[in-house]
């Protein structure tokens, strides 16, 4: 562990640590930005008798953020502002969060606990692919990375060809990327025949920011002979790196001395007991810049465990995320996730890793179509009708299935296109 104290504090010690910081966080609030304070219905700290009290107050929403930007939420002068990040993918009024010399040290400890959890050391060669600007992931990695005294290959995004070139040169032992990336750089492998047994000294992968199923992590675990870890964070708590999972691969632990994490019902905001699925809220309770009360994540998950694990960490963990809330696919009565089709498709090894879910309208009515790459030589009509009865199975209506040759559906330079929703389109 990286800090043993923290990562493995007794539940009792821990509640009341969460308790005292919880009352300074809104006390920050209450100094810093009368307009949040009210927002939050202008409690004081001594009101916080429990943490079952912070049911009390209100949830935060991006919405909210993104009405309040750029410094609408922001606690500390500007003065104390030393940089921002911006989250990706957004349209319209971006989500920033903004940090102090404070949220920095404190990013880069949770992050020396993810990578400490994933197995890694000094003694680590780091390659770091997610990029190094306003999306909050390479900063992050490097962070973290320096507080365990690693060395660090800060190469960013992109340059695949570069990138094995200096994996082998390098000696590079871990892998952190957005989780689509690793199939990249197992399709240019393929085309170079660069062995990453033979070729490197790869062990450990540490992939985010998507959802990915178990059987995308089995397939890129064989390609790559590494072990994978599934890493969490946001721009909005502060960026990557809120939780991972450690080798016991037994639910993702979530740093509770610096978040308050619990599950909600996302139509009716009632907070769920252990175990059961819904929306993730988080609570800060050490950032300055941008401290968030009761903060509705969208993310689909649920508490696995509250028991000492059996790596001696005793955070909560909780279940790989699911989905979004607003991935969510409703098509014909039936609610659905990608990632649940992902791990349909891919239960097949004849089955790529790409694949794109569209969705149409036509003469009215809903069309769900999913095109498909197969390796070389799987292209069967055979195939094509086993898998289409396998989704039959799951969503109880048929999509139009097509099987295309590995290489068929573009690669963008950032994250997955997984969904195409032409629902909305003029036909």
């Amino acid at each position: 562990m990286f800090q043993p104290e923290f990562e493995s504090m007794r539940r009792g010690e821990l509640a009341l640590l969460q308790l005292e910081r919880l009352r300074n966080t809104i006390q920050r609030i209450k100094d810093y930005n009368p307009a949040y304070h009210k927002k939050i219905g202008e409690v004081l700290p001594w009101d916080i008798q429990s943490l079952e009290d912070l049911q009390k107050l209100p949830f935060l929403t991006k919405d909210d953020l993104r009405e309040g930007y750029p410094y609408g939420y922001t606690c500390a002068v500007r003065e104390n502002l030393v940089r921002f990040h911006m989250s990706s993918g957004t349209t319209g009024t971006p989500i920033v969060n903004f940090y102090t010399r404070n949220d920095v040290r404190q990013w880069g400890e949770i992050m020396a606990r993810c990578l400490t959890a994933a197995g890694l050391d000094r003694s680590d060669v780091i390659q770091i692919t997610p990029s190094f600007g306003l999306f909050n992931g390479g900063f992050g990695f490097h962070y973290g990375a320096e507080r365990i005294g690693a060395m660090i290959v800060p190469i960013g995004a992109g340059r695949s060809m570069l990138q094995l070139k200096l994996m082998e040169e390098m000696g590079t032992t871990a892998l952190c990327a957005i989780a689509s990336y690793p199939l990249r750089l197992i399709e240019v492998a393929k085309e170079e025949n660069f062995d990453f047994a033979e070729r490197t000294k790869l062990k450990v992968g540490i992939f985010g920011a998507e959802v990915w199923s178990e059987e995308m992590r089995s397939r890129i675990e064989e390609a790559m002979g590494i072990e994978t870890f599934d890493i969490i964070g946001m721009t909005e708590t502060g960026g990557v790196g809120l939780g991972i999972d450690c080798k016991c691969h037994d639910g993702i632990h979530v740093w509770e001395d610096h978040y308050i994490v619990e599950i909600i019902d996302p139509e009716t905001g009632k907070v769920l007991p252990a175990g059961e699925e819904g929306e993730m809220v988080v609570t800060t309770l050490t950032r300055q810049g941008l401290p968030l009360i009761r903060y509705r994540t969208n993310d689909i998950t649920a508490i696995r465990s509250l028991e000492r694990c059996e790596c001696g960490r005793t955070c909560l963990r909780i279940e790989r995320i699911k989905g979004r809330t607003d991935d969510m696919l409703k098509v014909k009565g039936v609610n659905f996730y990608p990632k649940q089709i992902e791990a349909l498709l891919l239960r097949h090894k004849e089955v790529g890793t790409e694949y794109q879910i569209i969705l149409e309208r036509k003469k009215g009515k809903p069309v769900v179509s999913v095109v498909l790459e197969v390796k070389e030589g799987a292209s069967s009509e055979d195939l094509r009708e086993h898998l289409a009865t396998h989704l039959y199975d799951f969503l109880g209506f048929r999509v139009n299935l097509s099987l295309v040759p590995e290489g068929s559906i573009p690669r963008p330079a950032g994250k997955a296109v997984r969904v195409v929703d032409k629902r909305n389109q003029p036909s």
